[in-house]
């Protein structure tokens, strides 16, 4: 029976006991990168709490490849051990959710050690049909991508960020519209800021501290999934992740120039 427990496994076959000490370990080394070296200032944590277990979607905006959702773990653990709008004490990791899955890029989570690890605590590894190894492409959708995806909807909370870069106010991708339509989840968006000025592109190294990191939780979007279109959801989604380009006109100045330089590293890189 103690077997048994020890090697019970996710619907994706990653061990359960495995998943959940690395994410008590890379909390814990993580931890002061929000609350330390940064203050991370959390709004409608309380939303959390009253969520469903299974079949709810989590729409974000995209600043880093990995600090994003690590401060989401930290977040949505914290919130359901109780904790409002703070992440004040690690303990809330030694128990963490385990049916929650982030949406990433097959060859990003494959680029090193680091990504790999970080892959076992709920990466849904999907390829990109726009872009591949720093080009353009234009290749079709996988079956067995959208399949993952609503196989961890079934078991738990899925994170995903319908603009598929960390460039803001790119264009919102079709994808997580028909998902959306098609699997009807629970929609909670997710507007963050503040970590591609304190992390690097990556979000594993620590750029500058002292940034004013936000990090806001809005109410469930209303959805009319049968009768609203593609392209109806995709604008909710522009709004409800502040995406939509009429957002462009009260960005601060740091912000548009900050938005420049990542397009030049971006293209230089």
């Amino acid at each position: 029976m103690l077997t048994m427990g020890l090697f019970k496994k996710n619907p994706f076959g990653h061990i359960l006991w495995v998943k959940k000490w690395l994410i008590r370990i890379l909390g814990l080394l993580t931890h002061r990168r929000f609350r330390g070296f940064n203050d991370l200032q959390i709004e409608g944590s309380e939303i959390i709490k009253n969520l469903p277990d299974t079949n709810v979607l989590f729409i974000s905006n995209h600043q880093t490849y990995f600090a994003d959702v690590i401060a989401m773990f930290h977040v949505f653990n914290a919130s359901l051990s109780g904790r409002l709008d703070s992440i004040k004490n690690v303990g809330y990791l030694w128990n963490p959710k385990l049916n929650m899955y982030y949406v990433a890029a097959k060859e990003t989570m494959k680029s090193g050690l680091i990504p790999k690890i970080f892959a076992y605590t709920g990466s849904i590894s999907i390829e990109r049909t726009w872009r591949s190894q720093g080009k353009d492409v234009n290749r079709q959708v996988k079956m067995s991508d959208i399949t993952a995806i609503k196989k961890a909807l079934d078991d738990g909370w899925v994170v995903t960020f319908p603009q598929g870069t960390t460039t803001p106010f790119k264009p919102i991708r079709k994808g997580t519209a028909h998902i959306i339509k098609t699997y009807k989840p629970l929609v909670v968006p997710i507007v963050i800021d503040g970590f591609r000025r304190s992390f690097d592109k990556k979000g594993l190294r620590i750029k500058k501290k002292n940034i004013y990191q936000s990090f806001e939780v809005k109410q469930p979007l209303e959805i009319d999934y049968e009768n609203e279109s593609i392209a109806d959801i995709v604008e909710k989604i522009e709004y409800a992740i502040e995406q939509h380009p009429s957002f462009l006109k009260v960005i601060p100045q740091e912000e548009l120039e900050e938005k420049e330089r990542l397009n030049k590293e971006l293209r230089d890189w």
